[in-house]
């Protein structure tokens, strides 16, 4: 057993200031830290909870056209909120895509953000793993690693990120709200996570004491409501993580594509934002030709880490496939398997 301090906070400074000791965690819903306490993956010193923080539930529309998602709204309350589907449905389909229906009405937005890799080397405690134990090796290198990164990966480490609710906030350009020892600051979503280079076990930008208050879409990510899917393959339909995943939004004006978004999920340590993607699609006619160029841009640099090439055609495949479907139209209903590029379009209406 190890024993941990437990403290409950009653504002974001005091938060901050008792989560900025060494070993210190956050704990919100606890979905994905409690697990990894139980395994003894990770053995936090104090817990600092954040709970009941006052205003970190709501969701709102502010003045200049963006959203503003407070960190401990519910995974499932966000997805369900009839605007916010119909405003980003594409969003709201990867967070139904993501786990069971009882974790997501306990999980909430910013432990989505902030979850650890789904490596089973990572979780076991008998495996050489850079992340949970800096300098000691990566045994999926030359173990069982077809689910591994194609993208952005290094020697020390070739985990994915398992979140589904990233990859399309990456596509939108949304942004992290912090606060930390030295006040308020903001990060894009893009920049939130890191790739592993030399130092896996550092994970994302936030500093000792960092705490996500907020996630914030802008005004232009309503512009693609019309035109965006988020696609998901997976080993079975449902309570999988990704094996590839692929977030796509359009702006298309008499058959043109005048703006586009694309992004990629577990094929690296982060969202992947396909930029190369959208160059090729924008400026082109919305068809076949021109989704197909934007894959191969999009994987262009992809690599495989070990048994994984087959990944690399899979992005592909999926990228054309979510493409087509936001040419297509947004559907008015979510799918009733959501993200699965086998289901019909029947499913639980947006509004």
């Amino acid at each position: 057993m190890n024993r941990f301090d437990y403290v409950r906070a009653t504002t974001a400074a005091e938060a901050v200031a008792a989560a900025s000791a060494p070993g210190a965690a956050y704990l919100a819903s606890g979905t994905n830290l409690l697990d990894l306490m139980k395994g003894g993956i990770v053995r936090p010193s104090r817990l600092v909870d954040v709970t009941r923080l006052p205003g970190l539930d709501r969701i709102e529309a502010l003045a200049d056209g963006s959203l503003r998602i407070g960190a401990m709204v519910g995974n499932a309350d966000l997805a369900h909120d009839a605007e916010f589907a119909k405003a980003y449905p594409a969003i709201a389909e990867a967070l139904l895509s993501g786990a069971s229906a009882q974790l997501r009405n306990a999980a909430t937005v910013s432990g989505n953000l902030l979850q650890r890799t789904r490596c089973g080397y990572f979780y076991d405690t008998a495996s050489r793993c850079n992340k949970r134990a800096p300098g000691s090796g990566c045994d999926a290198r030359g173990g069982d690693n077809r689910l591994h990164a194609i993208l952005g990966w290094s020697e020390a480490c070739i985990a994915t990120h398992p979140s589904d609710f990233c990859v399309p906030l990456a596509a939108f350009d949304a942004v992290v709200e912090i606060e930390g020892r030295n006040g308020h600051r903001e990060v894009a979503l893009e920049a939130l996570h890191r790739l592993p280079g030399d130092m896996p076990e550092q994970e994302s930008a936030l500093e000792p004491g960092d705490l996500i208050v907020a996630v914030r879409l802008p005004a232009s990510a309503r512009t693609f409501a019309a035109h965006s899917r988020y696609l998901k393959v997976r080993e079975r339909n449902s309570y999988a993580f990704a094996v590839v995943s692929a977030a796509a939004g359009l702006v298309i004006d008499s058959g043109m594509i005048k703006q586009a978004r694309v992004a990629l999920g577990g094929v690296a340590a982060k969202p992947w934002r396909a930029r190369a993607a959208e160059a090729q699609l924008e400026g082109s006619a919305a068809g076949p030709a021109a989704f197909s160029r934007a894959a191969q841009a999009a994987l262009a640099e992809a690599k495989p880490s070990g048994d994984n090439a087959f990944k690399i055609e899979l992005a592909q495949r999926l990228i054309v496939r979510a493409l087509v479907s936001a040419a297509q139209g947004t559907s008015e209903r979510i799918p009733a398997l959501p993200a699965s590029p086998f289901s019909s379009p029947a499913g639980a209406l947006h509004v």
